[in-house]
């Protein structure tokens, strides 16, 4: 049992978990998954089609006849990660094919580790099932492998996350993701749904919607309409509201219609939690960054949000330190802050990305004054959590059970997306609950992150 640590990378998905042991004589495949929830998808899909071939999937190096590094490339830090991660599964295996979004730079890979089978691009899959073909051929057992394949999930069996489309329409000059992934490539609704039903079936009881975009959900395929449902997020979320899982939905934009999810929240139909990446607050900044500049009219929007649905939580994520940013522009950003109130927070210090326009900016701000300016920016943030969280004490509220140790139950409740928020323990009569259960806490104690509570009977 451990607390939410107040930096936790805010775009990075929960590690992959693989359990399935591998047959006798069966080949195995090793998944190393970096990055956001969209490539853990991606991972999941490239495993589900191995599955279906009849490859089994190693959870370590030693066991596996290869290694798949499914990598990140949205930040530096991240490629320097993804490098990392090839360099052990190299170590430790030898036999490493690369996918994923670091994957669109296939020289930059190889001059760093030459040694790789091969390099493919995100979400080109049947490349990555040609290299794995390529270094391990196939032995499937008829009898028992070449089957319709079950998806391979690495989250937990209660929880899963729904990729809604590809993609991004958006030139924001510090992000160069719209380069790597393509422009918005929405899935139909009914695809969706179908994916959406078969999860809820097999018992998930929450369902995490995932894209670059969510707002711009149907745009490309201009809302289109099929078998009896349509392109639209607000249609989409009330469709999957019907489905009687917790519906959280993640990356979304604050475009005008958005306002109208909120009484769907409000109505309980998805859970009353909004991911929207801000990233500033000044309206310099957000025009040097090339994003919407109306921080006024978001507070605002933000106002009429909680009259609709009051129980609605808030999360999002700021750059800081980004160039050309003054003390005065990251004063409006705390001053914004302290009016907003927002729930949960996650805060970057900005870094120059190979390809990304804004590292032709003048003006970028220094190591030691980022590092300033983020740590009084979560100094704020934590202060407003704590806030927040004490005022839940003594109140009941639904959570869903994550894990189950020695110690404690492990449990998020509505306002908590998993690993990035925080959770809320029951440390007394957890005994039994299951992972996976919903049940009714009231809260009794309060931190800087997370919550303490017993189970109601």
């Amino acid at each position: 049992m451990s607390t939410n640590p107040p930096n936790l990378r805010p775009d990075l998905a929960p590690s992959a978990k693989i359990s399935d042991p591998a047959r006798p004589g069966q080949p195995t495949i090793g998944m190393v998954s970096l990055g956001c929830p969209k490539a853990l998808v991606d991972s999941e899909r490239i495993l589900t089609r191995l599955r279906a071939e009849g490859y089994g999937v190693s959870p370590d190096y030693a066991g596996a006849d290869a290694v798949i590094v499914n990598t990140c490339g949205f930040l530096d830090s991240a490629k320097a990660e993804s490098l990392d991660a090839i360099g052990e599964a190299l170590t430790e295996n030898g036999k490493v094919i690369v996918t994923g979004c670091l994957g669109a730079e296939p020289d930059y890979i190889r001059e760093h580790h030459p040694k790789i089978l091969a390099v493919t691009g995100p979400h080109q899959y049947e490349q990555v099932l040609d290299a794995v073909h390529g270094a391990v051929p196939p032995s499937p057992d008829p009898f028992i492998d070449l089957l319709p394949a079950q998806q391979v999930s690495l989250t937990p069996r209660h929880y899963s996350y729904l990729k809604i489309s590809e993609g991004c329409n958006h030139k924001c000059k510090f992000c160069i993701i719209p380069d790597m992934r393509g422009r918005l490539q929405s899935r139909p609704a009914h695809a969706v749904m179908r994916e959406a039903e078969r999860l809820v079936d097999k018992g998930v009881k929450e369902l995490l919607v995932i894209s670059q975009d969510t707002s711009a959900y149907g745009v490309d395929i201009k809302h289109a309409e099929d078998r009896g449902h349509r392109a639209h997020i607000t249609d989409l979320a009330r469709d999957l509201g019907s489905l009687g899982a917790w519906v959280r939905l993640h990356y979304v934009y604050p475009y005008p219609h958005v306002r109208k999810l909120i009484p769907l929240m409000a109505e309980g139909l998805v859970l009353p939690y909004l991911d929207i990446p801000f990233q500033h607050a000044h309206p310099d900044v957000l025009k040097r960054m090339a994003r919407p500049a109306a921080a006024s009219k978001t507070l605002d929007e933000i106002a009429a949000w909680r009259d609709t649905c009051p129980d609605i939580t808030l999360r999002s994520t700021f750059i800081v330190g980004y160039p050309g940013e003054t003390e005065a522009e990251f004063q409006t950003l705390l001053d914004w802050l302290d009016e907003a109130q927002l729930d949960r927070v996650g805060c970057f210090q900005y870094e120059n990305v190979e390809g990304a326009r804004s590292n032709m900016l003048p003006d970028h701000v220094p190591a030691e004054v980022k590092q300033d300016r983020w740590d009084r920016f979560m100094e704020k943030a934590q202060a407003i959590s704590e806030a927040k969280l004490a005022a839940k004490v003594g109140k009941r509220m639904d959570v869903i059970v994550d894990e189950i140790d020695a110690e404690a139950a492990t449990c998020r409740t509505k306002a908590d997306a998993p690993e990035i928020d925080g959770n809320l323990f029951i440390d007394e009569d957890f005994q039994n609950l299951k992972v996976g259960d919903i049940v009714t806490v009231e809260v009794e104690e309060a931190g800087e992150y997370d919550l303490w509570g017993r189970q109601i009977a």
